[in-house]
């Protein structure tokens, strides 16, 4: 079978959610047997995000192979249950600079390199082979940014190129204001938005409207008209708070027969599938579960966008352990010079620490693990957050005052974390971390082990800095447990504490985990910090 495209563009405003829509729809074929993936251009001219500020991009997601990758890929993957390649992510910056390449190698001799036609083929061609490599039935392209953006300008031509030659469908999400004073929704910036869409010759197929409160039909009918399309292409996609509810509400709507129709498909639903993600879906809104309140202590608080991964894997494991999830974001800073704000965390089941890079609120992060420490609250931490755990280890339990990690204090007496080995050659900062699915062995009768029922295992990674071996037998030898180390045993992996539950890990399980597969670390510490929460309520423990 030919791949059929299924593109899907942001109109009017960013950040309305393209990455949902399009992981939605590409789940709804998967119910359907086909065989679907998902790719994303960017307009940005990096290469990829691996250099991009989490502040003001979100989290740079990594792929199995080491691709750094905008965090929708994180969505693509959740929904679909699949891996994606880093060949899926096409920026800017990798279109011009193989183009730059071509040029230099003589590919264009006698030729003016031009947008039209050497980007736009360039683009097809990028279309044309990984839907080949793949033998996909559907390819889902998402567009970064908004139509009528400069740097994406190149891309949306390209597929208005593909769409006269093969199967493209288009579909527009946009953002339906409302006026709170007068209680009513507005279509005129979608009209207007709509007409800058067409102005670049798209007419979309469906238009995705979001908004806070569920579409009216009288607002439906009005962008239908102005579409040139049925009032059932116009889906309505409000805010709701679990967006895995996002596909069964497009089936409630009759999205799946209309696409199916256009793409010429006449597969039937397979009901096993669709009854497993509604079953999932539906598990997450059960009444009466217990809840637990778990501190994410982090230093990108501000854009939750920064943790995204780290938030879906925790409600991941909430749902597997039918447990209501309550995460209070807390900015790190907090804790810096004012210890008394650390009692906050009393309130806490849990603590986890995720990852990030450089000194800022870094002395706030290891207080707020001595306090889980001291107060045997379960922890766990997450690459920066495995670090920090070795650091306040030697700063209180070993006594080593001012132990620290090179990447903040180059100067301290005591490297407890160190850059690796490798790294201290390398002058490149993009795309050269260690980066993607390593594996690591587990020692047995660790709550490691204890999580992954298993001796090797393999988690993604993102880091330049490393547990320095120099300091490996001091820290055991005062009771922290090494639970895992690569296959060769050079790098440490996995730190435990021996008298509480405590885990870090050099590693980012979060990137693995899927609403049908949860990571087994986060579900391990959502069962520990029931069980923390349990023995507080019946008395066992003391507040």
């Amino acid at each position: 079978m030919q791949t059929k495209y299924v593109v899907v563009m942001g109109s009017l405003l960013s950040g309305i959610g393209k990455g949902i829509v399009t992981a939605s729809i590409a789940k709804i074929l998967s119910f359907y047997n086909y065989n679907v993936l998902a790719m994303k251009f960017d307009g940005y001219l990096n290469y990829d995000c691996g250099t991009m500020n989490p502040f003001r991009h979100g989290e740079v997601f990594v792929l199995e192979d080491g691709g750094e990758v905008d965090m929708d890929f994180g969505t693509y993957e959740r929904f679909i249950n699949k891996n994606i390649s880093s060949k899926f992510s096409l920026t800017s910056g990798k279109i011009f600079s193989e183009i730059i390449q071509k040029e230099r190698k003589g590919d264009y001799l006698g030729m003016d390199v031009q947008i039209i036609p050497h980007v736009t083929n360039l683009i097809i061609e990028k279309i044309k082979t990984i839907s080949k490599e793949n033998n996909l039935d559907v390819l889902l392209i998402e567009v970064g940014g908004t139509v009528g953006d400069l740097e994406n300008g190149y891309f949306i031509e390209a597929l208005r190129q593909l769409s006269l030659k093969e199967k493209v469908i288009f579909v527009n999400v946009t953002y339906v204001m409302e006026l709170k004073k007068v209680g009513e929704q507005k279509s005129k910036p979608v009209q207007l938005a709509l007409k800058r869409m067409m102005e670049v010759g798209i007419s979309p197929n469906y238009i995705v409207c979001r908004s806070e409160t569920p579409l009216n039909k009288n607002i439906k009918q009005k962008i239908a008209f102005f579409a040139n399309i049925d009032e059932n292409a116009i889906i309505d996609n409000h805010d709701i708070d679990n967006i895995y509810e996002v596909p069964l509400r497009f089936l409630d709507q009759g999205f799946d027969k209309m696409l199916l129709n256009d793409l010429g498909f006449n597969n039937k639903i397979d009901e096993e599938k669709f009854n497993s993600w509604k079953k999932l879906v539906n598990r997450e809104e059960e009444k009466n579960k217990k809840e637990i309140k778990i501190a994410v202590v982090g230093k990108y608080i501000n854009l939750k966008d920064s943790y995204a991964s780290v938030k879906e894997a925790l409600v991941h494991a909430a749902n597997k352990l039918g447990a209501k999830l309550d995460i209070g974001w807390i900015e790190s800073e907090e804790f810096e010079n004012n210890k008394e704000n650390i009692n906050k965390l009393a309130d806490y089941d849990g603590v986890l620490v995720p990852g990030g890079f450089g000194s800022r609120g870094i002395n706030g992060m290891i207080n707020a693990i001595e306090y889980a420490r001291t107060n045997k609250v379960p922890y766990l931490g997450l690459c920066l957050g495995m670090q920090l755990m070795a650091i306040e280890y030697a700063r209180n339990v070993c006594k080593l005052e001012g132990a620290d990690s090179t990447e903040f204090n180059e100067n301290t007496k005591y490297k407890i974390i160190d850059l690796m080995n490798e790294q201290k050659s390398i002058i490149n900062k993009g795309a050269t971390m260690r980066l993607g699915g390593w594996e690591a062995l587990i020692k047995e009768g660790t709550s490691t082990y204890d999580a992954y029922k298993a001796n090797r295992i393999s988690e993604r990674h993102r880091h330049r800095y490393e547990f320095n071996n120099e300091y490996r037998k001091l820290l055991e030898d005062n009771g922290l447990i090494i639970s895992g180390t690569t296959t060769d045993g050079s790098l440490v992996e996995f730190i435990e504490w021996r008298d509480s539950f405590g885990i870090g890990t050099q590693a980012h399980p979060e990137f693995k985990s899927r609403p049908e597969n949860p990571a087994p670390l986060f579900v391990k510490f959502l069962e520990e910090a029931i069980k923390k929460k349990v023995k507080r309520e019946d008395g066992s423990i003391s507040e």
